[in-house]
């Protein structure tokens, strides 16, 4: 497999080839937990509930891996394009032995925290049982989950988006099955989660398979010791990024759960739709992180500031088309999920919320990506604490003691969103504007 140059050539054209696959790939990884959610419906409201609660500890405890191979796809791209070919080999092959030691690290931390963030979270009785049945065995698969978007993150790095779809698109449908199968014979949402375990280790698997087909699996291994302080560096800021995002949706559904058990039911599938409606915005972010990152090694920032402007654009198509779609459908897309009407009616009202922050979403993607691509994360890390934590928490411990309505703790996490993204834009932009004039 030959390494992709981002660096010259079409931009728009690289851009949307690389996007494309991108989306599809998570927009079929984001079916994957929809799947897992109407089944969960199936069961009963206890089940959806039980996995609305874990999700944001299965979202924290992934954050590790999620934010650290982000900061990977950023070094080795940016190395891929300074030309360091056989550099940027080693650090492949130490990125996979970093990627190991953070897998084991994550299962061994979120078993011994899982019931106590359960919890926290207010899951009692059965309810807790429940989630505690589902998380377990997930964070257990969680190895597989990590080792799988290290490998992933070193394929973007080299412009590759196609082979992380494919497996996508078919452990989507494997999924599919291994729910079925396991539900229908009484495993509840243990089954989930074993479905869940076995289609994340194939991915893992084929990943690798891919890799190693590339030239960054090249002969010869060289331990470097300066790789892994430059790897925690840049991915410690995007892991804070993650880790700070899963605590805010602890924030979220710790005041939510004031409501009810429906609204905790009613947010973890909300949530689920929010995924599918800003997926292609996620897809471009990956597009954007490489192509920023290989263009900044070679210190083509003219390119770098183009492929901002061409995916502002284009993320603003794909927010009108989710604008109208959730103002237009909210209530059949719920109903999809469940059938309680206080759920339903309740994910209308989050619906119409998130379709005016979309784009907020799509502007916060874009120029996170490019902080981390000329490699200047390090204001993500702030951002996030006010975003996801203190603003949050500031508002809706207003709320709380003034007895709002929940619509108001939509609208108060919308305000957060829209005030970030216009902050990260201005800093961003002033970032890249000092890049260019080291060249002038």
């Amino acid at each position: 497999m030959i390494i992709k140059d981002l660096t010259t050539g079409n931009i728009k054209v690289q851009l949307r080839s690389l996007a494309m696959p991108a989306t599809i790939g998570y927009l079929f990884h984001t079916l994957y937990n929809v799947t897992d959610t109407y089944f969960a419906g199936t069961i009963s409201t206890e089940a959806l509930a039980a996995l609305s609660v874990s999700f944001p500890v299965f979202f924290l405890l992934l954050g590790v891996g999620i934010g650290t191979s982000e900061g990977l796809t950023a070094i080795v791209a940016n190395t891929l394009g300074e030309g360091e070919r056989e550099k940027a080999i080693a650090m492949s092959k130490n990125a996979l032995i970093f990627s190991f030691l953070v897998s084991i690290s994550v299962v061994v931390v979120g078993l011994l925290s899982s019931e106590f963030l359960l919890q926290t979270m207010g899951a009692q009785g059965k309810y807790l049982q429940s989630a505690l049945d589902y998380i377990n065995i997930i964070i257990l698969g969680s190895f597989f989950v990590n080792g799988g978007m290290f490998v992933n993150s070193l394929l973007n790095a080299q412009g590759d988006m196609v082979s992380f779809r494919n497996i996508l698109i078919i452990s989507f449908f494997l999924n599919i099955g291994l729910d079925y199968t396991f539900v229908s014979l009484g495993y509840g949402v243990k089954g989930i989660a074993y479905a869940t375990v076995i289609t994340e280790a194939i991915t893992m698997f084929y990943l690798l398979y891919r890799l190693n087909k590339t030239a960054l699996l090249g002969e010869g291994f060289r331990f470097d010791a300066s790789f892994y302080k430059r790897v925690l560096s840049q991915g410690i800021p995007p892991t804070a990024n993650m880790v700070f995002m899963a605590l805010g949706v602890f924030v979220i559904t710790y005041y939510a759960s004031n409501y009810g058990q429906n609204i905790v039911a009613m947010l973890g599938v909300g949530m689920r739709i929010e995924q599918l409606a800003i997926m292609p915005i996620v897809g471009i972010n990956v597009a954007v992180l490489a192509m920023v990152s290989q263009n900044s090694g070679a210190r083509k920032y003219k390119r770098v500031r183009e492929v901002i402007k061409i995916a502002l654009l284009d993320s603003l198509h794909v927010s009108i088309a989710a604008f109208i779609v959730l103002m237009l459908f909210p209530a059949e897309l719920m109903s999809f999920f469940s059938s309680d009407a206080e759920v339903i009616t309740q994910g209308v009202l989050f619906l119409h919320v998130e379709a005016f922050i979309i784009f907020a979403f799509a502007v916060l993607f874009v120029f996170v990506a490019l902080l981390q691509g000329i490699e200047k994360p390090n204001f993500i890390f702030y951002l996030s604490i006010i975003r996801q934590i203190i603003v949050p928490v500031i508002l809706l411990e207003i709320i709380r003691q003034v007895g709002g309505d929940v619509l108001y703790v939509w609208l108060a996490i919308a305000f957060s969103v829209v005030l970030s993204a216009v902050v990260i834009w201005r800093f961003a932009s002033n970032e890249l504007a000092k890049k260019e004039s080291l060249l002038r």
